[in-house]
């Protein structure tokens, strides 16, 4: 068993370090955008949105606007619902198709001019697709939990000087259910490369860099918004 598994890994170098690459490119590109937020506050979509929900809580809560509250919270849920409920898809999917390796291994791997050809390391891509399916669906889920959570705790009046429902701490698991959001959202896009993996490592290097481009431009914040907090 032992020496079957250094064949099926010294045959597949190519694949591994190609996944290394990826990983490793994907790595400092979010390195480089934590760098950025640091010197920028703005910089990203994403830490404008903190800064927006943040603001957004402190005026429902101070301003009773409740009705306001409750189609924007159900609005978000109503969007993490659906993702939520496409990643299971996907995951089907993604377990149907490890069930017909036999049958589709030379298809797939038709284009496949550098990697393994071999159904196991077919089924290792297989399972690291899952795995990044799985995480999608599990952050989903967690931020429709805490938008839930949200919906009860910004409908409190200020009036009851609750220490723990304050306009502070209902806007941290706020950000918190937006951060499961935006990495459910990561584990999306994580999965192109990985999809072109199954097709030969070469594509999924080539669809990691053309992925880190179109999440540059998706991550920044427009310039002129930046701009103006830093005035």
């Amino acid at each position: 068993m032992i020496s079957a598994l250094f064949e099926v890994i010294s045959s597949s170098y190519i694949d591994f370090i190609s996944f290394l690459i990826c990983a490793v490119l994907l790595g400092l590109y979010h390195l480089y955008l934590a760098y950025k937020v640091k010197t920028r506050p703005t910089y990203t979509v994403q830490a404008v949105n903190r800064i927006a929900r943040t603001a957004w809580v402190e005026t429902i809560m101070s301003e009773r606007r409740d009705i306001l509250a409750v189609q924007t919270l159900r609005n978000s849920t109503m969007a993490a619902t659906f993702l939520a409920s496409t990643a299971v898809l996907l995951i089907i999917g993604v377990l149907t198709l490890s069930g017909q390796a036999a049958n589709l291994n030379m298809t797939w791997h038709a284009l496949n001019a550098l990697g393994a050809t071999h159904s196991s390391i077919w089924l290792v891509k297989l399972l690291v697709l899952l795995s990044d399916l799985f995480v999608a669906f599990f952050c989903f889920s967690m931020s429709i939990r805490i938008f839930n959570h949200v919906g009860f705790m910004i409908n409190v009046p200020l009036t009851l000087n609750h220490k723990m429902i304050t306009p502070q701490h209902v806007a941290l698991h706020l950000n918190r259910a937006g951060k499961f959001y935006s990495i459910g959202m990561r584990a999306y896009y994580f999965s192109v490369p990985m999809v072109f993996w199954l097709f030969g490592p070469h594509f999924m290097v080539g669809s990691t860099i053309l992925l880190i481009f179109v999440l540059y431009f998706l991550d920044r914040a427009p310039k002129v918004m930046a701009d103006d907090y830093a005035q």
